[in-house]
């Protein structure tokens, strides 16, 4: 039996490396997967912008404000005027962080009295403002060490916008329901064409009168309804039943989902496209969908990022679903905002849907 067993195995393994096709299949998604995780799935923050409002201009707040820019962590120190620049800062992302510090802060602390330097987050990205958070911290008690250690003269005042109780689950369920709203829709369309050419029924609608793009449409329809209706059925769930606030507009919300699905029912026409069965297509899903999740900014910040993934990222649709889902949950985003992220849905559902048709026909022929 034993004798069996090793000549089965034996078998299995010489088939396997033998087809080299086979083994670029198995393994070069694992390569590629691992050289993208290598970059951006790691909890560290790195690249932070940064603003600061200081109203001092003493020697204390000078010193201070030097460190931080002297840090490695934050790449990009922005000075404010004014606190309307400071929101309009946080607002639209172009800092995690804001620091203020006001007029008296440095006669405080050189008459021993406490200070205090109010620290506003982006409640949004919760985890890794908090990691900010430290950075600054640890800049701050360090200085004062050197000053005077006996003392705790400078008070931390934090003020966490969006989120004010740091909720894990108001920060993370936004962009769950754009992950499993972009996962049915992957499915239903990888797997609408393949599951066609695996039951033969494929042909029966080639010979009909319908047009190719007739059929792509036909098929993209269902797939955008569906995706549609269960990002709608996950919004419903978070609002009504896990109490996450949600601020913004909704018609708003159903537009940007309608923008969302039809991008990601290009990418799945496009992969149901190349597929010849419905194994195929579920591999390919597989090997889009994982690092898609990774690279949203769900995990890790896109900021982490260096500059040649980011380009990459762009085209990931599901990064800019989880900017609009957080920014209409837990702030009320305009108009302009949204259609300042769902632009780039058009221009990759364009780009995947003419894919979809160029291989689709070509396969006819």
């Amino acid at each position: 039996m034993i004798q069996r067993i090793k000549a089965l195995i034996l078998k299995e393994l010489f088939s396997l490396f033998q087809d080299y096709k086979r083994l670029i299949v198995l393994f070069s998604p694992t390569f590629m997967q691992l050289c993208f995780f290598s970059f951006a799935a790691t909890l560290d923050v790195k690249n932070i912008s940064i603003m600061i409002f200081n109203q001092d201009m003493g020697h204390h707040s000078n010193e201070i404000i030097q460190r931080i820019s002297a840090s490695p962590h934050f790449s990009d120190v922005i000075y404010a005027n004014n606190l309307y620049e400071v929101k309009d800062a946080i607002d639209e992302q172009k800092a995690i962080v804001a620091i203020r510090i006001d007029e008296e802060f440095s006669r405080r602390i050189e008459s021993g009295q406490t200070a205090d330097i109010q620290t506003i987050l982006d409640g949004r990205r919760s985890n890794a403002s908090q990691i900010v958070y430290g950075y600054i911290s640890n800049i701050v008690e360090n200085y004062l060490l050197e000053i005077d250690p006996s003392k705790q003269i400078v008070n931390m005042d934090v003020i966490n916008w969006f989120n004010p109780n740091l909720l894990h689950l108001w920060s993370t369920y936004p962009c769950v329901v754009g992950i499993l709203s972009m996962l049915i829709t992957l499915v239903i369309t990888a797997l609408s064409i393949a599951r066609e050419r695996e039951s033969g029924t494929f042909d029966q609608i080639l010979v009909s009168p319908l047009l190719p793009y007739e059929i792509l449409i036909g098929k993209t329809i269902p797939a955008l309804m569906v995706g549609l209706g269960e990002g709608l059925l996950l919004w419903f769930v978070g609002v009504f039943l896990y109490g996450i606030p949600f601020r913004g507009s909704f018609l708003l919300l159903v537009f940007a989902l309608i923008l969302f699905t039809a991008s990601v029912v290009g990418i799945g026409l496009f992969i149901s496209s190349l597929a010849r069965t419905q194994q195929q297509a579920i591999s390919a899903n597989f090997i889009f969908f994982v690092p898609s999740v990774s690279l949203s900014g769900y995990a890790s910040p896109i900021e982490n990022m260096p500059d040649w993934l980011q380009h990459i990222v762009w085209f990931n649709p599901l990064r800019h679903g989880v900017t609009i889902l957080k920014g209409l949950f837990l702030k009320n985003m305009s108009f302009v905002e949204v259609m300042s992220n769902a632009w780039p849905f058009i221009v990759i559902g364009c780009i995947t849907m003419s894919l979809a048709v160029y291989t689709f026909t070509k396969r006819l022929e």
